[in-house]
């Protein structure tokens, strides 16, 4: 290229607008607590936050993909926003004021969630995000402001940009890191989530105001907005912390996985409804375990029934405890029994101890622990009956569901020992179909138990599949069916062949659940 002629001067510079102060920067220390701090504040609201919606939306594949991604949403929208005001305003001005929005915001969130929660109740896509980002947004936003203004006030040797954005990069990371392990192991564990919000809340209170007192005191500077906004922010914050102890609540205790709570049965004084997440997951008669209330349940004593010659013992292996309904009625109805009961939340045994009247013992054994590991622990040929009744919300949980974990089934099952697993599924049916085909691909003999409305595709409904490597007692199931739920249908043989399709069979490598459980 060649260069300009020598009379050709440059037209003049536009003048540039004179960049905001930023004053010191802060203490190394400070800022890395600062970006850590907030960091991790994030990602306890995240974690909190599946909590908070599960009772209304449940705690499916679609809920949790929204609480990551509207989190996701805000952090980004928040480091944009923080960053464009950091270049506008004095970030030492900033700083403290976003903190203690932060915790107003956050101290507000329960109240807003629960209230908002009744309303949007149920599994519609635009519900769940709605709720989500109730739960999420604006707090997350606010904390994800932090770092870039911090940030700003650190740069004050652009020679060292790259090393300081990278260290409290670095912090930040670390700071979700800690932050999502000390929840998911440590607080959700030991706390409420009202606890745990109501604590964060008033952490990010007491931080940002001791930071702006600090900030204050070393270099004057005039925080944002009247004295009055300022005060009806905090009147808000106080506010929002009052309404949650009014505000609805869906649980008696929280578990580690669930919102659990029992409630009575106005019309049998010794029944008890188990409602998870607001959903109900089991019902026990306190004075006659004999008692099946829901259907799917009285299905599962049909087979049971005539698994074996009448009140002979059995070795039952149950899969997911809920209010231990099955094993009672095994206990009453066979003597000797011994019921093994996989159930992945601990807290759900001691409620059952609690207020279902359960107690363990020689015939009933809890063992809390994921079902998928525990069945490979299982002798083989051990088991006359394998109850799978695992639910997380009103899924199956995906590696439960799997042609691997059917082959840890078939293999603890004993020769003509059978399994029973519950299903539910909407229309258009397609996850019976797949779980019917996955069963079936390993058991030689599969029936299939459901109402007549709910093969026609008319209404979604429990399914209960029955496998065995022996040739089922189908007579001897319709007959005792006939007497516990007459408009039942049994499909087998050719029926369900029809039935099944050219349905996918559910692989380790190839299970989604939640997208075939999406109704069209």
């Amino acid at each position: 290229m060649s260069s300009p002629p020598s009379d050709v001067t440059a037209p003049p510079a536009s003048p540039a607008s004179p960049a905001p102060t930023t004053g010191r920067a802060l203490p190394n220390g400070l800022a890395a607590f600062l970006v850590f701090f907030s960091s991790g504040a994030v990602l306890v609201l995240e974690t909190v936050a599946l909590r908070l919606v599960g009772p209304y939306v449940g705690v499916t594949l679609q809920v949790t993909s929204s609480v990551i991604g509207i989190a996701l949403a805000a952090i980004a929208y928040g480091a944009w926003s923080g960053g464009w005001l950091a270049d506008r305003r004095n970030p030492r001005g900033l700083l403290a004021p976003a903190l203690v929005l932060a915790g107003i915001a956050t101290a507000i969130t329960l109240p807003v969630v629960r209230y908002a929660g009744e309303v949007l109740r149920g599994g519609a896509a635009s519900g769940i995000l709605l709720l989500v980002a109730l739960a999420v947004f604006v707090p997350a936003a606010l904390l994800a402001a932090v770092t870039p203004l911090v940030v700003k006030l650190q740069l004050a040797d652009l020679r060292r940009t790259g090393q300081v954005v990278g260290r409290l990069s670095g912090i930040g990371t670390l700071g979700g890191i800690t932050a999502t392990l000390g929840t998911g192991f440590v607080l959700v564990a030991a706390l409420r989530s009202t606890v745990i919000l109501l604590t964060l809340a008033l952490s990010l209170g007491v931080v940002g105001i001791g930071l702006g007192w600090y900030l204050r005191r070393q270099e004057p500077t005039e925080l944002p907005g009247p004295a009055r906004t300022r005060a009806a922010l905090a009147v808000l914050g106080l506010v929002g912390a009052g309404l949650t102890t009014i505000a609805p609540n869906p649980c008696d205790i929280e578990t580690a996985y669930h919102c659990a709570r029992v409630a009575s049965d106005p019309n049998r004084p010794t029944g008890r409804t188990l409602l998870l997440n607001s959903a109900q997951h089991s019902y026990v008669d306190l004075a006659d375990p004999k008692h099946l209330e829901y259907a799917y349940t009285k299905w599962i004593g049909a087979v049971a029934d005539v698994a074996a010659p009448t009140g002979q013992r059995l070795d039952a292996l149950h899969l997911g405890g809920g209010g231990f309904t099955v094993p009672g009625y095994l206990t009453a109805t066979r003597p000797g029994t011994e019921n093994v009961v996989f159930e992945i939340d601990g807290g759900l045994v001691e409620l059952g101890r609690q207020e279902l009247g359960v107690r363990t013992g020689p015939e009933l054994r809890a063992v809390v622990g994921d079902a998928r590991m525990l069945v490979a622990g299982e002798p083989t040929d051990s088991r006359d009956l394998v109850v799978g009744d695992a639910f997380g919300h009103l899924v199956v949980p995906w590696h439960l569901a799997t042609r691997e974990m059917a082959a840890e089934i078939r293999r603890v099952t004993r020769p003509g020992g059978v399994y029973v697993q519950n299903v539910i599924d909407y229309p258009p049916l397609r996850f019976i179909r797949a779980e019917l085909a996955t069963v079936g691909a390993e058991f030689r003999h599969v029936a299939l138990i459901a109402p007549p409305e709910a093969l026609a595709e008319q209404q979604g409904s429990n399914f209960l599949i029955v496998g065995s490597d022996t040739p089922l007692p189908l007579e001897a199931v319709r007959a005792r069916l006939s007497q516990v739920d007459p408009k039942v249908s049994l499909l087998s043989g050719a029926e369900l062949t029809e039935f099944v399709g050219s349905a996918l069979v559910l692989t380790d490598d190839y299970a989604p659940v939640d997208q075939l459980l999406a109704t069209a």
